[in-house]
């Protein structure tokens, strides 16, 4: 280590890298400015790394160390220090910031450890995953509604029918629901008006339904609702209930005596069937609910 020159020891010490050389005791024999300001070492100072990262971790500074006894980490983590030539990873501090370090270790056991500050990349990295969690969201979601948008329910209702149950238990039921006469809606009321119901109808539904079942628009005026684990004779009741709620909830501000009502189809799912052929089973039922009146619930023959 003498060896160095003057002006390389110099470009060390006010590098923005953390440096740092341990001895084969592990005791610190050389850090630069960076490296102690982040460890809080004074000059001139040559701790033994675990005295180091104990006095930190009682003050509350240095290495985030999640581990819930502080002790035992301690002890494991200097059974496997210096037992490889070189080790790299990534660390956080308690002031927020990110580091990269490589600690290589000489064959004569001296460790060399350099950290350099992520943090900027960290937050790059953790908006870019955000802005492309809230992308994938957004694509899943009907922007009137706020409920899933007709990919989305119909990825689920394919997630629902791959699902493995036991043969005695049921997989789910379908049910597809119509808003009764919507065009007349549109036409008295205005598409304002009508886009308004749209918004209540479906707020009723996710209201009247567990957080387990799946919700969507279909397009229009049509929503889908996927029951998992309910058989057809149990969704009956849950499924008039939901019709019920709406032709009692959702009004109309500019005729409050009107009652808007729905219409709905329903079928129990069968194991490896396509999803297209249980949804037509539903449009089906939902077809002959409105050519018996509207404002009722069948379920498929």
């Amino acid at each position: 280590m003498q060896d160095l020159t003057p002006d390389i020891w110099a470009l060390l010490g006010h590098t923005q890298a953390l440096i740092g050389i341990y001895d084969p005791s592990g005791r610190l024999v050389y850090a630069n400015e960076a490296f102690r300001t982040t460890f809080f070492i004074e000059p001139g100072e040559t701790p033994l790394w675990c005295d180091l990262m104990r006095r930190n971790y009682h003050a509350g500074r240095g290495v985030r160390i999640s581990h819930p006894c502080f002790e035992d980490w301690l002890q494991s983590t200097l059974s496997r220090r210096g037992k490889v030539a070189s080790l790299s990873a990534e660390t956080d501090l308690l002031d927020g910031r990110w580091l990269w370090i490589v600690e290589s270790t000489m064959p004569d056991g001296f460790m060399l450890f350099v950290g350099t500050d992520i943090t900027r990349q960290r937050c790059s990295q953790r908006e870019l995953r955000q802005e492309r969690d809230i992308a994938v969201r957004f694509s899943q979601i009907d922007p009137l509604t706020s409920i899933s948008n007709r990919r989305h329910i119909m990825d689920v209702l394919e997630t629902v029918l791959t699902t493995d149950v036991p043969p005695s238990r049921p997989l789910g039921s379908l049910c597809i629901l119509d808003i009764d006469l919507f065009k007349t809606v549109n036409d008295r009321f205005g598409h304002v008006t009508g886009d308004s119901v749209l918004v209540d109808v479906a707020r009723t539904l996710r209201a009247g339904l567990r957080t387990c079942d799946a919700l969507g628009r279909l397009g229009g005026e049509e929503f889908m609702v996927i029951l998992p684990g309910v058989g057809a004779e149990a969704a009956q009741p849950i499924l008039n209930r939901l019709l019920s709620l709406i032709s009692h909830s959702c009004k109309i501000a500019q005729d409050p005596d009107y009652v808007l009502t729905c219409s709905a189809g329903a079928t129990e799912l069968q194991p490896g069937e396509r999803s297209d052929t249980a949804y037509s089973r539903a449009d089906r039922a939902l077809y002959d609910a409105k050519r018996g009146g509207r404002n009722r619930l069948m379920l498929a023959s």
